[in-house]
């Protein structure tokens, strides 16, 4: 195996650890939060689900950028590249606005999530607007999914 490719295992690596840290720290509290108001009113599921599930989505975005980036260098199914240390490094990098956007968006959208779920609540009609202001954090993690896909496909692997 050569450098080239250790860099870009490691990239698709930190990828997919780092956005889905975030999720799992931000599903896991949500979850406790939701578990506990479904006690007092288990009527409310449906709109606790999926205020908890939202910080989710940042674990599958970056395990999106890793495939993409093992798969630029043929690791999935294809013929493996010889790679240079410097493009393997340039994939690493290119992983690491998912990774990094995504874990932090995570956190912050599972705080949102949690305070929409004190929304729920109170005020059951108003829950599509703490789905919005949730929604609104998402977009950080998207667009870090979407540099990352634009800095893979940008890199000329020769």
């Amino acid at each position: 195996m050569t450098l080239g490719l250790i860099y870009v295992i490691a990239g698709a690596a930190i990828a997919v650890i780092a956005s889905g840290a975030g999720s799992i720290l931000a599903v896991g509290k949500a979850g406790q939060v939701g578990a506990g108001i479904m006690t007092q009113e288990p009527e409310k599921f449906g709109k606790i689900l999926v205020l908890q599930a939202l910080p989710g989505t940042q674990g599958i975005y970056g395990f999106l950028g890793a495939i993409m980036a093992v798969q630029k260098v043929g690791l999935l199914g294809g013929q493996i590249s010889q790679i240079s240390p410097s493009i393997g490094l340039q994939l690493l990098l290119a992983c690491l606005p998912v990774a990094i956007a995504g874990f932090i968006s995570a956190i912050y959208q599972g705080k949102v999530c949690i305070a929409g779920m004190n929304i729920v609540v109170k005020q059951p009609s108003e829950s599509g607007k703490a789905i919005i202001l949730a929604a609104m954090v998402e977009t950080y993690a998207v667009l870090g999914l979407l540099t990352s896909i634009l800095l893979i496909n940008g890199i000329n692997i020769g």
